[in-house]
């Protein structure tokens, strides 16, 4: 199966995004915070590699890549170098490439998982609709049965409170995912 016909079945693409945030989102986070930036900024410029990756993987031009995750955090690298305002870009494929394989034998993803995991299954299936998909909270609420956006918006604030008072419960701050 071609991998646009994968992206054009939702729950595969749904799937083939999650692949990649588990690939790549560690060497891009790890990047963003070595580089002066926090979690929301290394999140955000995670989204727009992903989204600029997509557009250029569903694109007919595009040629198959060998390392993924190197390629979304050359992407991640050159938005970032942009956000501050450099052109100047030192970083080289080979060096993406290590630091993606560094930076996910240092992010402890296994606490993340376990984190996102205390919300619940149809949480973590709201939040991934939501901020992965960018589903509207009126597809949200059509998807999971909701009488209605406010009632899916309502659910997903719930979903996030859940998330946030573990961290609190446990202290955890943006550091205790990175050894």
């Amino acid at each position: 199966m071609s991998e646009i016909s994968i992206l054009k079945d939702f729950q595969k693409r749904q799937m083939l995004f999650m692949e990649l945030y588990k690939k790549a989102f560690p060497a891009v986070a790890r990047y963003i915070s070595r580089k002066g930036g926090n979690y929301e900024e290394a999140k955000d410029i995670f989204q727009d590699a992903l989204v600029i990756y997509y557009e250029k993987l569903i694109s007919k031009s595009f040629s198959p890549i060998n390392n993924e995750k190197a390629y979304i955090l050359g992407i991640a690298k050159h938005l970032w170098i942009r956000k501050l305002g450099s052109n100047v870009i030192n970083d080289t494929i080979e060096s993406a490439e290590s630091e993606a394989v560094f930076a996910e034998e240092h992010l402890r993803t296994d606490k993340l998982i376990y984190l996102l995991e205390t919300a619940g299954k149809k949480c973590m299936d709201i939040l991934r609709a939501f901020y992965y998909e960018k589903a509207s909270i009126t597809e949200i609420a059509q998807q999971f049965g909701y009488s209605g956006t406010r009632s899916a918006t309502v659910q997903k604030y719930k979903c996030i409170e859940k998330i946030r008072e573990t961290v609190k419960e446990k202290s955890l701050a943006y550091e205790d995912f990175i050894e």
